[in-house]
């Protein structure tokens, strides 16, 4: 039986390739990005990566195979540890304060993201919700591993990019994509038809991200 990652990362690769295009990208790895969007995409993607680590571990919850609950509990952990300190140092680099984080609003789109994948936690299935999580794991690795050898001439740049091309980050997303492939094993066309519907709505709000960041999205916008 074929794995569902694979009809996922098919059905994935329009609204993807619109991401691998988008200004946010290829304006960061020519290192022609404002500063002011960047500064703007950490501070509202630290409040999703919170969003992001919690829902690990209520998915977790749900789940009683030691080895599935425990690729969440160390994906948690990796949100609320390692992306915390990488997000930490570059907020030190460019001079967000913690008052300014305090201070700026959530933007829409990412409260959005956000609801979406809380929707799957309580509405959808085990599956769907993890489904859910995995294009911002997989995403990221891919941009990440296209734009390696680019070399951003804004240090900072550089330094998010690396981040999603690192062998941890690679293991986290290969362990993500084998646990949706577990769960989808016995999912009916039913579930299946969830899983992709969610995994899907994901990655587009992750192109939204972008836009988002992009044009310093506010709610009078």
């Amino acid at each position: 039986m074929t794995n569902i990652s694979n009809e996922l990362f098919d059905i994935a690769q329009p609204v993807w390739n619109l991401s691998y295009q988008h200004p946010f990208i290829t304006e960061l790895a020519a290192g022609q990005l404002p500063i002011e969007k960047f500064r703007y995409y950490l501070k509202q993607d630290r409040y999703y990566l919170e969003q992001f680590g919690d829902l690990h571990e209520k998915i977790a919850t749900l789940i009683d195979n030691p080895a599935d609950k425990d690729i969440l509990l160390v994906g948690a952990a990796s949100m609320h540890d390692g992306e915390t300190d990488i997000r930490s140092t570059m907020f030190q680099e460019i001079g967000i304060t913690l008052d300014e984080i305090q201070q700026t609003p959530i933007a829409p789109t990412a409260y959005s993201y956000v609801t979406h994948m809380n929707y799957e936690l309580t509405n959808g299935t085990t599956a769907s919700a993890v489904a859910a999580l995995l294009p911002c794991y997989w995403l990221y690795s891919e941009i990440g591993h296209r734009l390696i050898h680019e070399k951003s001439p804004v240090p900072i740049y550089q330094e998010w990019l690396d981040s999603y091309a690192s062998t941890e980050f690679d293991t986290g997303t290969d362990q993500m994509i084998e646990l949706v492939n577990h769960l989808g094993e016995n999912a009916d066309s039913a579930e299946q038809a969830l899983i992709k519907d969610s995994f899907l709505k994901s990655s587009n709000y992750e192109l939204n991200f972008w836009q988002m960041a992009y044009t310093m999205e506010n709610w009078a916008s």
